[in-house]
């Protein structure tokens, strides 16, 4: 046998290793007793396990959430990456829309984790200025993820802007990875009520210099109609219509969503 079969067959081993010791964590994260109740039941919609082995997560990567809201994510990944150092989260300092709704989920969220430290890690933070630029040293992180975000963007007109600001501070070869609410792509708009068309966003990430590398199906879901009264925020967890046809909503689940990763080339 070669050196260099030798070699080869070294780190293809090494590889596999790394791989069972990332999922082993991720499992555990997942599973852990003491994220809240009603996050865990959403787990059947949402896929983290699949979510996050899709994007490649891995405990030596230094990773940055983007603006987490109540901070479903951030129960796993915060635990997945406990005692690495390596996990930042990136909010509204200050919040420049939804000012008074977003400065009670931020208190909120940094509250529940610096209470809960010894359940799930530590988390530190770095701050999205008042022009959506996120206040952080260039190339730094090896992986960045944002959930269910970029509509928000999108209806604020920021969503240009805070996507080349994840550019500018990401490493090359690091990785971004969005989940969001995804319309039809015969639809007559580009986003609307939550809802953004796939073809547009990649097209969107791309302009800043990303390249799209794949994309997944985990979180599809194809009895969403997308024709709701209150737009996304009609289906679970939101309900935003109440009692109405509540039973119905809960039967079609969370929303119909686009997995896309990207690469800082």
């Amino acid at each position: 046998m070669t050196n260099l079969i030798k070699i080869l067959i070294f780190f293809v081993t090494l590889s596999f290793i790394n791989e069972v010791y990332t999922k082993d964590f991720l499992k555990e994260a997942i599973s852990n007793e003491n994220r809240k109740v009603e996050n865990v039941k959403r787990d059947k919609y949402r896929n983290p396990y699949k979510t996050l082995n899709f994007f490649g997560i891995s405990k030596e990567m230094k990773i940055l959430e983007i603006t987490p809201g109540r901070g479903w994510y951030t129960e796993i990944l915060s635990k997945y990456m406990k005692n690495s150092n390596n996990f930042y989260i990136a909010k509204y300092d200050p919040p420049q829309f939804a000012v008074e709704i977003l400065n009670k989920i931020q208190d909120e969220f940094e509250k529940y984790f610096l209470n809960n430290e010894d359940r799930f890690g530590k988390v530190k933070y770095v701050s999205i200025n008042k022009d959506f630029n996120i206040l952080s040293e260039k190339n730094k992180f090896d992986m960045v993820l944002t959930f269910r975000n970029s509509h928000n963007w999108l209806k604020n007109k920021k969503a240009e802007k805070m996507y080349n600001s994840i550019f500018k501070i990401m490493k090359k070869g690091g990785v971004l990875g969005i989940v969001q609410h995804r319309a039809n792509e015969s639809s007559t708009f580009n986003y609307k009520a939550g809802y953004v068309k796939e073809s547009f966003l990649i097209k969107l990430v791309e302009k800043q210099g990303f390249k799209l590398i794949d994309k997944s199906e985990v979180n599809s879901n194809p009895k969403d109609l997308k024709n709701y009264e209150k737009g996304v925020w009609t289906l679970p967890p939101s309900l935003r219509l109440g009692e109405k046809d509540q039973s119905k909503y809960l039967k079609i689940g969370e929303s119909d969503r686009m997995t896309l990763k990207f690469i800082k080339p």
